[in-house]
């Protein structure tokens, strides 16, 4: 490893939860944030003393620092914290981020990650301007227009999407059907349980039990309940976006330790990945769906590689239609897209799906000796951010 490579060298994330009904009802994004960072820098073996900083993706969970909770909580008091928000991109960047000030030279080790709970996401209130009244309020990504409507990424996201890249309905429910079968498909056979860690839930009667396997995918789904499905907008005339072919409102945590390739090297610790590129990129609010087309390849270019240099892709399935455009455009053969499932399937954790992604490729490859892997996925508001990876070659046993 050179100096100045971003390497990962440890990576953790709970099991996927469905929000509101699910196993992790209960337990807030703190909390979640906190077992993952700790579990995180547990199985990197670095000495907690010698962590800089700790970076966080947060996404409508009220502000404030929620990633130097995590550190304290974890027992790293001695490191910073940062809570990074690009909506649905936010646990990516949170990667970027720490790969930048490593690859600077003004960090050696960084955790990154992100954390989110839809199921006790808090509600805001504020003085509407030019009143006294006090109203509900939710942050906005973008003014309210007809065509991008700040809070229905059904249509601003979803239809458009698919609208933009001539996706159908049926193609919509192939793709989501097939996220399912992949997602159980990884469940049944093990592929991740390298990348989750359990942790213990507690129930209200004052129990516990341990949760380590993603809820959210449907053993029981098929094309047929899913083509039954009604859309979500019948009175727009062809709408296709369904419950079906959207992603969950999930909850969960990931994070991993990030350091520089002299730190790994002179503490011996194996490289699962190293960080070559990444991009973000902003677009109109109606073409958010679409907005990974544009970040995929200036991500690559900024690697020096190709699309058909890719061996596996990570496209956030927020969408359906958003996974098949970015397939369609870029010409990307869609057998080596969420190969394990995504966001219709395993769920969206908003501020976690983007490190939870990085550490499902990092696994899937390493499992298949090693290779180069493009995280990727639009983010509300307009935008969509690209990371590209390699994963070299597991080390003997």
């Amino acid at each position: 490893m050179t100096e100045h490579e971003a390497v990962i060298v440890s990576t953790a994330r709970t099991a996927i939860g469905t929000a509101v009904k699910g196993s992790l009802v209960d337990v807030d994004a703190f909390a979640l944030g906190t077992q993952a960072v700790a579990e995180a820098v547990r199985r990197s073996g670095v000495d907690p003393a010698d962590i800089d900083d700790v970076v966080l993706g947060e996404s409508l969970y009220g502000g404030g620092d929620i990633a130097r909770y995590a550190a304290i909580e974890a027992g790293i008091v001695g490191a910073a914290g940062v809570a990074h928000n690009r909506h649905c991109a936010s646990g990516l960047v949170a990667v970027q981020t720490a790969a930048a000030s490593i690859r600077s030279g003004m960090d050696r080790v960084v955790v990154a990650g992100g954390t989110n709970s839809s199921s006790t996401a808090p509600r805001s209130k504020r003085r509407r301007p030019g009143s006294d009244e006090v109203e509900d309020w939710y942050s906005p990504t973008h003014r309210n227009t007809a065509e991008a409507p700040n809070f229905d990424m059904s249509i601003t996201v979803g239809w458009n999407a698919a609208v933009a890249a001539g996706v159908s309905r049926e193609e919509m429910d192939a793709w989501a059907l097939r996220s399912h079968q992949r997602a159980i498909a990884g469940i049944d056979n093990g592929s991740f349980t390298e990348e989750i860690f359990p942790i213990e839930v507690p129930r209200r009667d004052g129990t516990s039990f341990t949760f380590a396997v993603d809820e959210h995918p449907r053993r029981t789904t098929s094309a047929e309940k899913l083509a039954a499905l009604k859309p979500l907008h019948p009175e727009i005339e062809g709408f296709s976006i369904t419950a079906g072919n959207a992603a969950g409102a999930n909850d969960g945590a990931a994070a991993m330790v990030i350091t520089d390739g002299a730190y790994a090297d002179a503490h011996g610790l194996e490289p699962l990945a190293v960080v070559r590129a990444w991009a973000s990129v902003g677009v109109p609010p109606a073409q958010t769906g679409i907005a990974p087309t544009l970040a995929i390849p200036k991500a690559l270019r900024r690697a020096g590689l190709s699309i058909g240099d890719i061996d596996l892709w990570e496209i956030n399935e927020a969408f359906a239609s958003v996974s098949v455009a970015a397939s369609r455009l870029l010409e990307i053969d869609d057998s080596r897209v969420n190969f394990l499932g995504s966001g219709c399937s395993l769920g969206h954790p908003i501020a976690t799906t983007g490190a939870r992604q990085v550490i499902t490729l990092i696994h899937e490859l390493r499992r298949r000796g090693g290779g180069t892997a493009v995280s990727a996925m639009c983010a509300g508001g307009g935008m969509a951010s690209a990371l590209v990876l390699e994963v070299p070659a597991p080390r003997a046993s």
